[in-house]
């Protein structure tokens, strides 16, 4: 359980740790490529929509959760679900855990580009020869291993040296990407990017790819259905709202992955409307490393500004890794070991099991898709537990609470019903796009399911280990499936 009087010391930071944990790399890098690949604001429509549909239904469910059983995942399921059921939450922290591994590779190439971005090491085409000279090389596990230290650093002081860095990190990353996006705007020709991001049109919103576009989006940048916002819920203050929260934090995160989309498509719009598409087709690493720079060099103090983009992409890299490092730490932490120990196996296997995917492309953009598609499993994971434990119960006794500064109505029950067939959905049509691959390809549907399958049964054979290690007071099933052990305070 969460340590004796460890809590978020106020609500302003509570939002400010869990905005941390939701604002990422996907909102900065993944958003606006996206976006204007499906359509801009057909797109948008589509985007908002899905934040009412999956994001705010899950991060209902896992503040509830968090607050409730003051466990992280494995433990929050045994005791609010049943004790059956603990693998479904370790799964669920094992796919956090697994993104934790190469989103630290992820944060180690922000560190590197800073660097050089402040250094003027990337004007001409110098950006795309550095990257080239530089990814999926042994110099990466510098700056891999420095990652990974910056985020135990953090982790080692508590849930207050996390509400600390958030408190800096983000009104930092927010103030920069707001400049970032002010001064997009104010670029001649900026108003196509605008014009485009924002004007949806029928033809778009009657496509369905858009919204299955936006409803991906919205499963991974977020943090709904990952297990980090229940982490960071177990630190709650007994009267803090959870309703409230729930929407701060979905609309918070949407407004970062909105002003990304503003800066770099009115940015391409007006240094180089000719090679729009290219440049928006590109990949996540070539949009932001290889194509961002490029931009900013051709627009006045074009350094300065390139140097803010990649100080806002570290910033958000660094929070999430935080979060990521704090949910494997806590699943320990709840399974009896200490929490120094905890930190510092997490930390030594964060960078050992990260090296695969410094080292080598094909093994990263594997682990990527394995695991994001995962987090697309985590997520319907999630709505089953509110289902299990009955929906209508679930939002009365966990949601609506005596201290909700609002109520949140039936519309809930049935939108966590839908999470179960949009997670269902995404996982199909995910598997329909890479039909094509080789079965155990770098993005095979075999490779996907045979890592799922090890770990379920992995998670499955230890169910009962896992819930006697994070409930040791309470007999295996001894609790029906939806009732709380009454021996567990």
């Amino acid at each position: 359980m969460a340590e004796r009087g460890e809590q978020f010391s106020n609500r302003w930071g509570m939002i400010l740790a869990m905005l941390g944990m939701a604002v990422g790399t996907g909102n900065i890098w993944r958003f606006p490529r996206v976006a204007a690949t499906n359509g801009g604001g057909s797109f948008l429509v589509a985007w908002v929509v899905f934040l009412i549909l999956w994001s705010v239904p899950l991060i209902l469910v896992e503040f509830a959760m968090g607050k409730a059983t003051r466990y992280g995942p494995v433990g929050a399921f045994a005791r609010l679900v049943g004790p059956k059921f603990a693998w479904m939450g370790a799964f669920i922290a094992f796919t956090a855990t697994a993104i934790m591994f190469y989103y630290a590779v992820v944060m180690g190439w922000t560190l590197r580009f800073v660097w050089a971005a402040a250094a003027g090491e990337l004007s001409g085409a110098e950006p795309a020869a550095l990257w080239e000279s530089f990814s999926y090389t042994p110099k990466v596990l510098i700056v891999h291993a420095l990652a990974m230290g910056f985020g135990i650093w953090v982790v080692a002081r508590g849930v207050r040296g996390i509400e600390a860095a958030a408190k800096i990190l983000i009104p930092c990353l927010f103030f920069l990407v707001l400049a970032l996006a002010i001064r997009a705007v104010t670029l001649p020709g900026a108003e196509r990017g605008l014009e485009f991001l924002f004007t949806p049109s029928w033809e778009g919103l009657a496509n369905y790819r858009v919204w299955l576009e936006a409803l991906t989006q919205n499963a991974w940048d977020t943090g709904a259905g990952w297990g980090l916002i229940l982490t960071y819920a177990i630190y709650l203050r007994r009267t803090e709202d959870t309703a409230l929260n729930a929407f701060m934090l979905g609309f918070g995160n949407n407004s970062v992955s909105l002003l990304a989309g503003i800066m770099v498509l009115c940015t391409i719009f007006s240094i180089m409307p000719d090679a729009a598409s290219q440049i928006v087709g590109a990949s996540n690493e070539g949009l932001t490393f290889i194509w961002v720079p490029q931009l900013f060099a051709r627009i006045p103090l074009g350094r300065f500004f390139m140097t803010l983009f990649f100080l806002a992409l570290m910033f958000a890299a660094w929070t999430s890794l935080i979060s990521m490092i704090e949910l494997a730490t806590r699943v320990l932490v709840d399974g009896g070991m200490s929490r120094g120990r905890a930190i510092a196996l997490v930390g030594i296997a964060g960078f050992v099991l990260g090296i695969p995917s410094a080292l080598n492309q094909q093994v990263f953009l594997n682990q990527d898709f394995v695991w994001g598609v995962g987090l697309m499993v985590s997520g319907l994971f999630f709505a089953l537990a509110a289902i299990r434990y009955g929906v209508t119960r679930f939002r009365e006794s966990l949601i609506n609470t005596e201290h909700s500064d609002i109520r949140i109505g039936s519309w809930w029950d049935w939108a966590i019903r839908l999470v179960v067939v949009e997670a269902v959905a995404l996982v199909i049509w995910w598997f329909y796009q890479v039909r094509t691959e080789p079965l155990f390809g770098t993005f095979g549907v075999g490779s996907v399911l045979v890592q799922w399958g090890v770990a379920v049964v992995f998670f499955l054979a230890l169910n009962g280990w896992m819930v006697r290690r994070t409930h040791p007071e309470v007999e295996r099933d001894r609790a029906p499936a939806g009732e709380m052990p009454a021996s567990i305070p």
